[in-house]
C-alpha cells in the first residue's frame, strides 16, 4: 500500500480519533479502551482498529489483559500499538531526507557538531522569538507538543514528589536521520530544544536517550529545586 494511500485511511473522523487516541499512550491499548476513550460501540472500534493494523499505521497483538496467567485469567485481548514505520506524503515529490542525510554525514566527516549545535541553539532562540524562557513544565508540553514531540509528564525513578516530574517525548521529528548519524543529530536536538526553551529560566532540556522516544528530557531547573 502507498504512502498515499495509507494516509487516506486516516479521512474516517472515527478511525482517526481511535488511531491519535492509541498513539497518545505510548503502550498497547485494547479495544474496550479504545471504544471508550472515543465514545463509539466496542464493535465499531475494533472494525477500525483492524483497518488501521492493516494499513499499518497500527501494530496488533494479543494479551491478557487481567494481568492473571493460568484456568480461568481469560482469553488473551487484542491489543494495538503506533507502528513505528513513518510515512509521508509530498506533491510534486521531494526527498528531504536524502537531502538531511547527505549533509548530516558531510558534517560529522567534517567534524562540524559544534558549528551545528551553535546554529541550532540559534534557531530555536529565534523560533522563541521575544518570549521569555519556558515558564515550567506544563508550558514546555505545550510547546512542545505544537512541535510535533508528542510530550507527555513522566515521574521520576526514585521520586515519589513533583520534584521527579519529567517531561519525555514519544516523538523524535528527527528519528529518521538520528538513526544512521545519532551523536550529531540528538546533540543537535538539544541545542535547538535549549534555545527554544531557554537555558537560564525553570525548566532545562538535557540528555536521557530511552528506546523508541526522544533523546532528550525536559525537568526543573536545578536552581528551582527545592
Amino acid at each position: 500500500m502507498k504512502d498515499i494511500d495509507v494516509i487516506a485511511v486516516l479521512q474516517d473522523p472515527v478511525r482517526r480519533r481511535l488511531y491519535e487516541y492509541v498513539a497518545a499512550q505510548g503502550r498497547e491499548v485494547g479495544r474496550n479502551e479504545a471504544a471508550e476513550a472515543v465514545g463509539v460501540a466496542r464493535t465499531l472500534a475494533a472494525h477500525h482498529l483492524d483497518r488501521l493494523a492493516e494499513a499499518g499505521l497500527l501494530e496488533s497483538g494479543s494479551r491478557r489483559l487481567t494481568g492473571r496467567s493460568g484456568p480461568g485469567a481469560g482469553r488473551p485481548a487484542k491489543v494495538y500499538t503506533r507502528a513505528r514505520v513513518e510515512r509521508s506524503v509530498s506533491l510534486p515529490a521531494r526527498d528531504y531526507r536524502t537531502a538531511a542525510e547527505l549533509l548530516a554525514e558531510a558534517a560529522e566527516q567534517a567534524g562540524l557538531d559544534a558549528g551545528l549545535c551553535v546554529a541550532a541553539r540559534r534557531r530555536g532562540e529565534s523560533l522563541r522569538g521575544a518570549a521569555a524562557p519556558c515558564g515550567g513544565l506544563d508550558e514546555a508540553v505545550e510547546l512542545l507538543a505544537a512541535r510535533g514531540y508528542e510530550p507527555h509528564l513522566e515521574q521520576g525513578e526514585g521520586s515519589e514528589t513533583g520534584q521527579g516530574v519529567v517531561v519525555r517525548m514519544r516523538n523524535c521529528p528527527f528519528h529518521a536521520v538520528a538513526e544512521r548519524f545519532p551523536p550529531l543529530v540528538c546533540g543537535m536536538n538539544l541545542a535547538l530544544l535549549e534555545g527554544l526553551i531557554g537555558t537560564d529560566g525553570p525548566v532545562r532540556a538535557r540528555m536521557d536517550a530511552r528506546p523508541g522516544e526522544c533523546c532528550v528530557v525536559v525537568e526543573a531547573s536545578k536552581n528551582n529545586e527545592h
